[in-house]
Order: structure tokens, then C-alpha cells, then sequence
């Protein structure tokens, strides 16, 4: 037996996930004292017999108090027998941080991969942004560590919503899921060069392909700041294209990120629901389930 168990604040990404997966859902329960401590309290009623294995659903956007409620749930959770868990986080945080750019620097994707390992039998999550490793076993020792793709679902949105987009990658980096969604949908695409001077200052040089008269979709793994995305689209549209809009994995969209991208004329803004967010546009229950339910047998 298996059950999965959510934050209320991601019922419904977590709801459908277990549909799709035929499991039994129920929420746990977070009380935050003053002092901003944390009570949990798994739905496991007096009697009940403990499913086997425990899936919790959470996503690592906002991440600090959410890694105590993982290790509070599942410190728990095998105090009390339960043999199997499993960690779905469609957004998995520290993972930029990969070597020390300077002395002293903690490396916080190996301190948090590592932690992650410890506590779950396998971590299934989405688009992890990882820059100088291939496989998400690096970082999250163990068996199970598994990377799923957010492009596919995003390419198979912008097909219903434009006819022969042309997809546009903010930086490098953005190659990847750009080249994935271009293929799929069988469409022209490119990638802009940048140069990054802090956290919100960025240079954009757009690829050496027409724009004009094009329906533009920038499209990347993860928005935060929204100032890559917004200066790109500014720049599109003086090179006179039609429209641009946004599509993206992650919808991290910090601050004042959204506002950024209207002002810089972006049309509409997509996403899939591995953060909530007003964005959501496509759900990804159809693609984790798939990597899910092997676990589950």
C-alpha cells in the first residue's frame, strides 16, 4: 500500500499527481508557532494500518522551511516502520551552487543532494538546474535520482497556441530545452548570447536569425528575476517581431519578475505547475506519474 501525502499549498498539483498515479492522497499538517518553529502531523489516524511506502509531494521553491518539513516528515515517517519513501519535488532547489567560486564557499548542491539521499529511497523531480554535471545521481547519491523534462509538455502548449513559433533561448544554457521543444514541434529556433553583471543586469545579443513578423516564444527551464527574459523580448520586438511570450518550467518569478516582463511588452506568460503560480498553464501529473508508478511496484 501506498499513499501520498502534501502541503495544502500544493493540493492541487499533488491531487492530480495522485489521480494519475491511482494513489490514495492525504494532507499533512503545519502549525507555525511564533517563534516560527514548525509542527507537522502526518494522516495517519490511531489504528490505521501504515502504507508500505510514503510519497511525499513538495516542491523546493522557497526551500528552507521546506527541507525541515522533509526531515521532520521522514525522520518520522521510519521511526514509525514505514519501509519505502520517495520524494517528488518538481522544483529541487541548491542546485546552482555546484563548486566553491570562492574560499570558504559551501558547495550546497553536494550538502543538500547528499541530505536528500539520506532521508528519501529516491527523489523524482523536473528541469533540476545542474551546470557542470550530466546526471542528477551526482548530485543526489542513490539509486533513484530521477531528472524528468518540462520542454515536451511546453512544446505540445505553444503548438496549440501559435502557429510556426519561432522558439527563441534567453542564454545558453536555455539550448537544451529549446533544441527538445524545436524539434518536437518542428519549428525554426535560436539562442541569444548573455553577459551577466550581477543578479539584475544582463547583456543580450540576439541570434543571427529573422525575427520580423514572427511569433516569438522565449523559452527557458526556470524565470527568476524575469530580466533575462524581459530584455530579450525588448530586443525582439525591436527587430520587429510579431509577438513575444514566455514559456517556461519553473515559475520562480521572485519580486517584482512578472511586472519586469509586461513592461518589456511580453504577451502571455506559461508555465507547467511544478511551482504554483497564476502562470500555470500545463500540468506535469501525465510525465511524473510515468516515473512514479516503477518505484511504487
Amino acid at each position: 500500500m501506498a499513499l501520498l501525502v502534501y502541503s495544502e499549498d500544493e493540493a492541487p498539483a499533488a491531487e492530480r499527481l495522485a489521480r494519475a498515479s491511482g494513489l490514495a492522497c492525504a494532507a499533512y499538517q503545519v502549525h507555525r508557532f511564533p517563534d516560527q518553529e514548525l509542527r507537522l502531523a502526518l494522516p495517519f489516524a490511531e489504528g490505521d494500518a501504515l502504507p508500505q511506502t510514503l510519497v511525499v509531494y513538495r516542491s523546493l521553491d522557497r526551500p528552507n522551511d521546506k527541507l525541515i518539513e522533509l526531515l521532520l516528515i521522514a525522520r518520522h515517517a521510519r521511526q514509525l516502520g514505514v519501509s519505502s519513501l520517495l520524494l517528488v519535488a518538481p522544483y529541487l532547489a541548491y542546485m546552482r551552487q555546484d563548486i566553491a567560486f570562492h574560499p570558504g564557499e559551501i558547495v550546497s548542491q553536494k550538502v543538500i543532494g547528499a541530505f536528500l539521499a539520506e532521508l528519501f529511497d529516491g527523489v523524482i523531480t523536473v528541469d533540476p538546474h545542474l551546470h557542470r554535471i550530466r546526471e542528477l545521481s551526482e548530485a543526489i547519491p542513490g539509486e533513484h535520482a530521477i531528472a524528468l523534462h518540462g520542454a515536451p509538455r511546453l512544446a505540445e502548449l505553444i503548438g496549440r497556441r501559435r502557429d510556426e513559433p519561432l522558439l527563441i533561448g534567453p542564454d545558453a544554457e536555455s539550448r537544451q530545452w529549446v533544441e527538445m521543444a524545436a524539434s518536437q514541434l518542428g519549428c525554426d529556433y535560436g539562442v541569444c548570447s548573455k553577459q551577466r553583471h550581477g543578479d539584475k543586469q544582463v547583456e543580450i545579443a540576439l541570434p543571427d536569425i529573422a525575427v520580423a513578423g514572427r511569433q516569438v516564444v522565449l523559452m527557458d527551464d526556470v524565470a527568476s528575476s524575469g530580466r533575462t527574459l524581459a530584455r530579450a523580448c525588448e530586443l525582439l520586438l525591436q527587430a520587429g517581431a510579431a509577438s513575444v511570450d514566455v514559456a517556461v518550467t519553473h515559475a520562480l518569478f521572485a519580486g517584482d519578475a512578472l511586472e519586469v516582463l509586461r513592461a518589456a511588452g511580453v504577451g502571455e506568460v506559461w508555465s507547467t505547475d511544478c511551482i504554483s503560480h497564476a502562470s500555470n498553464a500545463i500540468d506535469m501529473a501525465p510525465v511524473l506519474s510515468q516515473a512514479l508508478l516503477p518505484l511504487l511496484q
